[in-house]
């Protein structure tokens, strides 16, 4: 090629990577037309996907330090960094740590509710998001993360399992393993709303198991453990028993969002 021929090259290159940043750019501007950006809180439209509109915004709490190191419940006060809550003192639950990213209320509530009972798994990576920031050395001293699953005839239901989504999402973000057949709820048992902590208790126990087939997903490993909402334990509780059995060498918790003793 001659070498004025160059020039006329170099610009037909230079209009031809335009021409597709502008038509990209038509194409995505058409898109946020026809299906505008929506508040993952209330789905009132928001500049951009994946964000709170100002009012669910305002409603959210993050649990950040100081907090009990066990079962994460905030405190008004920082009492020094192994200050343990009176609940975690009183009761010593059989995982290692609990970490939440919200309380269970306002917007956080409707997102729970709305990915459990409504089908909205598109929140899901956005939640895991709030997780990973909240359990983040929780992720990274795992080795394989595990969520609380639903029983066979609850998930036919569903049609999908929320706690799976959430801990899908997380994985995805951090490289981890991802073992959802690790353990199986193996006993139908009531939904867990409107009972006392006695109740749930029992309504639980007995209802999980590592597989005879899944145990070395487990055995010798640090288990993180993902649910979706914590109130009173009993469920977690009941799961982390079932994987220490198995030979797990330790379980910690995270979940996206938690309600406190006291409410």
């Amino acid at each position: 090629m001659a070498d004025d021929d160059r020039p006329h090259e170099s610009f037909l290159r230079s209009f031809g990577t335009k021409a597709l940043d502008a038509m990209q750019g038509g194409l995505r501007s058409g898109a946020n037309l026809l299906f505008p950006a929506a508040c993952i809180g209330c789905r009132m439209q928001v500049s951009e996907p994946g964000t709170l509109c100002p009012q669910c915004w305002s409603q959210l709490r993050f649990i950040e330090k100081p907090y009990c190191p066990v079962l994460g419940i905030p405190f008004n006060h920082d009492f020094g960094e192994n200050f343990m809550s009176a609940e975690a003192i009183a009761d010593p639950p059989p995982f290692r740590r609990l970490r939440s990213a919200v309380l269970h209320r306002g917007a956080a509530q409707r997102m729970a509710v709305s990915l459990k009972f409504h089908d909205r798994t598109d929140l899901a990576p956005w939640m895991a998001r709030w997780m990973q920031r909240a359990g983040r050395e929780l992720i990274d001293d795992c080795d394989v993360v595990v969520p609380v699953p639903l029983h066979r005839w609850r998930m036919w239901q569903r049609r999908f399992n929320q706690s799976a989504e959430l801990a899908r999402a997380l994985t995805r973000l951090n490289a981890k393993p991802f073992a959802p057949e690790a353990l199986k709820r193996v006993r139908r048992t009531q939904q867990q709303i409107g009972l006392g902590l006695k109740e749930r208790r029992r309504n639980v126990d007995g209802a999980f198991r590592v597989p005879k087939e899944s145990e070395i997903l487990v055995r010798g490993c640090r288990v993180l453990l993902v649910d979706d909402v914590y109130t009173t334990g009993a469920t977690v509780k009941a799961a982390t028993r079932a994987l220490l059995r198995t030979g797990a060498t330790s379980v910690d918790v995270l979940t996206f969002s938690r309600v406190l003793p006291e409410t």
